[in-house]
């Protein structure tokens, strides 16, 4: 217990704290990262000694590297400058031209004014197309870069000759009939050129995390070869306020990625105003990003603050620095050197005479650190080196940067068009060869292939490996396996009461299994592996852990114990659908991003799929990703017992929003055997872009074999096959099932059949949005071709002669099967789980959403009573007969 001393007794401790303090400037001059060392060494010991060592998670407001440790820039200053004044035009040029000629079209100008030279150094001298190996060239760098710079990008591509003019006119003219620019990053409307689809906010950052872990993955699993290549992701300081951006940090450092490094342009604004008027945003990320374990470097001041740091004997400069808030920092690049002078100097007269040499026009152009390439140039020196975990740089920058009137000022991100003072303002700023005539119009400029500039970024490119973005795809090499090799799932399970998750975990085995594809499936599953009955595949392949186990599990002992290794093969991702669809995103893309074709099978309660993470489903449409979605504990009325919050009655609805989207609702296991066979050859042996969602069930029935007979596989695929025919006479209804409610329809089939003598066919509709779309596709050829003969639709083609009304039952909302409607017209009566779920079981469940046997029985007797078919008298006994609530609103109560 420590001592209290006497105050009398204390002595003068200032001369032994000045020989600590050189003793440790000594160990820092020798190696900085020893510093960190002894100082780690030091806190512990106080611990230990009970002494309350005060921490802090913050740094004084300055550079993390210190002037006198950085390193000489290693390229020529003077036609970097040149190159990046040059893209700068072109940037300003594209975003201008198009909206002065197409007024309100769009596009960002301000974003890439900040981030300009951030970029260019990372080009210039870090960003790698290609890593030479012993195998051959491997592929590059990932950049995930900030969507509202794409016009900088394409920019850049210019001056690399990749675009010409006509492309850059065509900036956000894409329906133009020549080749356009895409509005932001997006590799399906650009599929040569983007990666990473990264505008919607968080996302770019989140998925890059998941991508740098996906990187070790494939390398500790020996598929892809080790390399120096490091995940980039530049990210708006505004943007971390997005849970996305900041919530899967702890992965980074937990998982010691040191192959990733985050670059936070932090230009103070957001659209709106300021990220922190009132505090400083870097001070908030930095203690973030610290207490993740980060590595944090920041680069806030140029150097051109140097000389008044070198000045500054009292200390005041950095004090005053860390008096201001972002607002007052916004303030000071908006209003000019003057107010700079009587507002951030002017506080203290020795401040004032620090600077009293300079003009109003110089103070205004000292630079923040994210403009100086020598500042950034050692921070991404420094993040390269670094090991054992991620490194975030923290670059503070300005906001329309260069752009005049809009400089740093609360409208510059909506920004569009400059007025002539302004253009020629920017090309004085920047100093840009451009020809006078030009810059009235704001041309397009690009100088000879012969330009000393244009020479030196070729040849900087050149050495870093080829040209960055660019989205490169070998041709398909996989093959899928044939569909006899799925015989055991299409034969049924001969009597036993399986699920269908079930059956699914027993293809996952068998296709793991096999020789030449199973090292490719990358299963994938958010903490609910024991759930869908994973225990048997966790101890068959194991579960990803990049340290191995280090711990003996108390199960080990058991036959299906838990089983972590390094070259495992199951994602385990833990309580988190947005960082396992960040999984399935890198697994899903790798085919293009690492030239190996991954199989992602993602595993996860539907409910917490598309409602939960859309944005990232539709990103992960927009970058082409291929992959299996599979929708556990599918269902309203299947899942038992969860309610409201669990059960799913809506996910095939919002799958249909997405264009490359393959949805499926199979009953039985033949059926999903059929779809996954036909998905993997699509998908990777043709090439496809595409993605499929098919929902899995924790329902236990009898399933049966694939049925015997023509055009069955078709209609699986395709939507909808006759399963099962009246056998008392001809139909006079015809009743449609979907997953487990298929087989309440063939009760419904059995009791019309044996109580009211009415013959009705029951046909399993395995998906409803693949129906629809067929039937739009057929509708538009025939819209568009009056003088030739009318396209069929699959759907119409498959009822044929079919008679009656067409009841249609899922465990899903009702405009599900109502999305038919306009091929089937007043025939159609749809029944479905619209409303909020409930806790019970599945026999309450489904009568009370009008699902169940019964009540599809009387939605069936109604019908054919409104068509005089039966007497409406039969229909009304026999809803008392079947025990139905007609009156009340029933599931529409909510």
């Amino acid at each position: 217990m420590a001592t209290q001393v006497d105050e009398a007794s204390k002595h003068d401790l200032s001369a032994e704290v000045a020989e600590w303090i050189e003793a440790f400037d000594d160990v820092v001059a020798h190696d900085w990262e020893q510093g960190a060392a002894v100082l780690s060494a030091l806190r512990t010991r106080a611990r230990e000694a009970g002494v309350p060592a005060t921490g802090t998670i913050t740094t004084p407001f300055c550079n993390t590297i210190p002037k006198f440790d950085e390193v000489p820039y290693p390229g020529d200053r003077k036609l970097e400058r040149r190159v990046e004044a040059l893209i700068r035009w072109n940037a300003m040029a594209m975003v201008h031209r198009q909206n002065k000629k197409d007024a309100g079209i769009g596009g960002h100008i301000s974003t890439y004014s900040s981030l300009a030279t951030l970029l260019e150094v990372g080009f210039n001298h870090f960003f790698h197309a290609k890593y030479p190996s012993a195998k051959g060239d491997q592929p590059g760098d990932f950049i995930y870069f900030q969507g509202h710079a794409s016009p900088g990008v394409y920019a850049r591509a210019y001056l690399e000759g990749r675009f010409d003019d006509a492309r850059l006119k065509n900036f956000r003219h894409e329906l133009r009939g020549e080749p356009g620019l895409s509005s932001y990053p997006h590799p399906w409307l650009m599929k040569d050129f983007w990666q990473f689809p990264t505008v919607s906010m968080g996302i770019g950052p989140l998925n890059a995390i998941y991508q740098a872990r996906f990187m070790r993955y494939l390398e500790n699993r020996g598929l892809i070869e080790k390399t120096d290549r490091k995940v980039w992701a530049f990210v708006g300081d505004g943007e971390t306020d997005e849970v996305d951006t900041l919530g899967a940090i702890g992965l980074g450092s937990r998982e010691h990625l040191d192959n990733l490094i985050f670059v936070v342009n932090c230009n103070l604004q957001r659209l709106d105003g300021p990220v922190r008027g009132n505090k400083r945003i870097i001070d908030e990320l930095e203690s973030t990003f610290l207490g993740a374990g980060w590595n944090v470097i920041k680069v806030i001041w140029g150097a051109d603050w140097d000389v008044l740091f070198a000045r500054d004997h009292q200390g005041l400069l950095l004090k005053r620095m860390e008096e201001c808030v972002d607002g007052d920092f916004q303030a000071y690049k908006a209003k000019g050197g003057a107010y700079l002078r009587e507002h951030f100097f002017g506080k203290y007269p020795e401040l004032l005479e620090l600077v009293k040499d300079y003009t109003d026009d110089q103070l205004i152009r000292l630079h923040r650190g994210g403009h100086d390439p020598a500042k950034i140039y050692n921070a991404y020196k420094r993040a390269l080196e670094h090991k054992g975990g991620p490194t975030v740089i923290l670059a503070m920058t300005v906001k329309g940067y260069g752009l005049g009137s809009a400089q740093a000022r609360n409208a510059t991100h909506s920004e569009k068009k400059l007025s002539d003072e302004s253009l020629k303002l920017f090309v004085e700023t920047f100093d840009i060869p451009l020809p006078e005539s030009l810059v009235k119009d704001a041309a397009f400029y690009r100088p000879e292939p012969d330009d000393p500039a244009l020479q030196y970024m070729q040849a900087r490119r050149q050495e870093l490996g080829g040209y960055l973005p660019v989205r490169e795809v070998p041709e398909p090499t996989f093959v899928a396996p044939k569909i006899e090799f799925f015989k055991e799932w299409l034969d049924g399970s001969r009597g036993r009461s399986v699920s269908t998750t079930l059956g699914f975990v027993g293809m996952l085995r068998g296709l793991l299994k096999e020789p030449k594809i199973g090292k490719l499936i990358v299963p994938i599953v958010p903490d609910e592996g024991r759930t869908f009955g994973l225990e048997s595949v966790i101890k068959q392949v194991g579960i990803y852990a990049h340290e191995g186990q280090k711990y003996t599990p108390h199960d080990s002992d058991m036959l299906l114990s838990y089983r972590e290794e390094k070259g495992g093969q199951i994602l385990e991702e833990g309580i988190t659908e947005a960082g396992a669809m960040a999984s399935f995103t890198a697994a899903g893309t790798s085919y293009a991003n690492y030239h190996i074709p991954m199989v992602p099978f993602y595993m996860y309660y539907s409910m917490f799929g598309f409602q939960r993470i859309g944005d990232m489903a539709w990103a992960f449409a927009d970058s082409r990703g291929k992959g299996f979605l599979m929708g556990g504990t599918a269902g309203r009325t299947t899942m038992l017992g969860e309610g409201l919050q669990h059960q799913d009655g809506h996910s095939p609805i919002l799958s249909g929003t997405i264009p490359t989207c393959i949805t499926y609702d199979p009953a039985y296991v033949y059926e999903m055997a059929v779809i996954i066979q036909d998905g993997l050859r699509r998908m990777y042996e043709d090439g496809e872009d595409a993605f499929y969602y098919i929902t899995m069930y924790n329902e236990d029935y009898a399933m049966p074999a694939i049925p015997e007979g023509d055009g069955i596989r078709e209609g699986i695929l395709r939507g909808v096959y006759k399963f099962k025919a009246a056998e008392n006479g001809p139909a006079k209804a015809q009743l449609f099932g979907s997953g487990p409610i298929l087989n309440e329809v063939l009760r419904a089939q059995q009791i019309l059949a044996e109580k009211y003598n009415i013959a009705a066919d029951v046909w399993s509709v395995t998906s409803y949005n693949e129906l629809r779309r067929d039937c739009l596709s057929a509708e538009r050829w025939n819209r568009l071709h009056p003088a030739e003969k009318e396209r069929t639709p699959f759907l119409v083609a498959a009822l044929g002669a079919a008679a009656g009304p067409i009841i249609a039952a899922s465990d899903y909302m009702k405009s599900l099967p109502d999305s038919l409607a306009p091929w089937l017209g007043a025939r159609l009566v749809s029944l479905g789980t619209d409303g909020f779920g409930r806790s019970d079981n599945r026999e309450h469940l489904r009568r009370h959403f009008e699902v169940d046997a019964e009540s599809i029985v009387a939605a069936t007797l109604s019908k054919l009573a409104r068509e005089g078919v039966v007497k409406p008298k039969v229909a009304e006994k026999a809803f008392e007969e079947l025990g139905l609530e007609i009156e009340g609103l029933g599931a529409f109560k909510a």
